[in-house]
C-alpha cells in the first residue's frame, strides 16, 4: 500500500523528477515556513467555526448569495489537520490517498462545497489577468478537484462548484500600527475531478518504478540545479 498525499499528486504533474527525489528519496530543497499565510489560515477557520456553531451563513455567503452554512461534521477537524486529512484506501490498486481541506460548507441541497483559504499581497487583486497569465492558479484549481473526489470517495454528495476564499494584504496604507489590513475576494471555480484518479495512479507507478525522469523545462527547482550545474563546469 503506497501512501500518497494531495500535494505529492501536484508535485508529480508539475515535476516528475522532483516528485522521485522527493517522495522516494526524500530529497527537496528546504523551504521556509509561511507562518504569516498559516496564521491566517488559522484565523479564518476560526471564523468559519463561529458560524458552523451556529449553523448560520457566514456573511461572505450573503454577500455573493451562496446557499450555504459552515458543515458541521464530527471530522471536520480531522480534515482540516495536515497530519490526518480526508482520505480513500484503494485495496485493489494498492494506495491510500489523503488531503487535508481548509473548509467545508453545504448547501440547501445537502452539496458539499469545498472552500480553500488564500492569501498574497498585490496592489491590484485581478483574479482574470492571474488566471491568464500564470500557471499556479490552475494548481489551485486542481486542489479543489482532488478534495472534492476524495469527498465523494466517502460517499458524500459533493458541488462541482468550489471557491478560493482570498484575502489580498493591504500594502500601501499610510500608517501601520500593527494591523494588517486585508481585501477579501471570493473566487467561484467550477470544477471537474474526472482526471483525478489517473493522476494518482500514475503517480503510484512512478513511485513503484525504477526510473529516473527527465527534469521538466517549466520547473524552477530543476533549471537552477542544470544551470549552477553548467557554471560549476565552467569554474572547474
Amino acid at each position: 500500500m503506497i501512501k500518497i498525499s494531495r500535494s505529492g499528486v501536484e508535485k508529480s504533474l508539475d515535476c516528475k523528477r522532483c516528485f522521485i527525489l522527493q517522495y522516494k528519496h526524500r530529497v527537496s530543497l528546504r523551504m521556509l515556513p509561511f507562518t504569516l499565510n498559516s496564521a491566517v489560515d488559522n484565523l479564518c477557520k476560526n471564523e468559519f467555526d463561529y458560524y458552523r456553531n451556529l449553523q448560520k451563513p457566514h456573511p461572505l455567503f450573503i454577500e455573493n448569495n451562496i446557499d450555504a452554512v459552515p458543515f458541521q461534521h464530527p471530522d471536520i477537524d480531522k480534515w482540516r489537520n495536515w497530519r490526518q486529512g480526508i482520505s480513500y484506501k484503494d485495496e485493489k490498486n494498492g494506495y491510500y490517498f489523503y488531503g487535508a481541506v481548509d473548509d467545508v460548507w453545504v448547501n440547501s441541497n445537502q452539496e458539499l462545497i469545498i472552500s480553500d483559504v488564500k492569501s498574497t499581497s498585490k496592489n491590484d487583486f485581478d483574479w482574470n489577468k492571474t488566471w491568464t497569465e500564470y500557471e499556479y492558479p490552475k494548481g489551485y484549481k486542481r486542489q479543489l478537484e482532488m478534495y472534492q473526489w476524495l469527498f465523494r470517495k466517502n460517499n458524500f454528495k459533493v458541488s462541482n462548484t468550489g471557491y478560493l476564499v482570498y484575502y489580498n494584504g493591504l500594502k500601501n496604507e499610510p500608517m501601520f500600527n500593527q494591523t494588517l489590513k486585508f481585501e477579501l475576494h471570493l473566487v467561484e471555480l467550477k470544477c471537474n475531478d474526472t482526471w483525478v484518479e489517473e493522476a494518482v495512479l500514475s503517480a503510484k507507478t512512478l513511485l513503484e518504478k525504477g526510473d529516473y525522469p527527465k527534469g521538466s523545462k517549466y520547473c524552477d527547482t530543476c533549471q537552477y540545479l542544470k544551470k549552477r550545474w553548467n557554471v560549476n563546469k565552467d569554474i572547474n
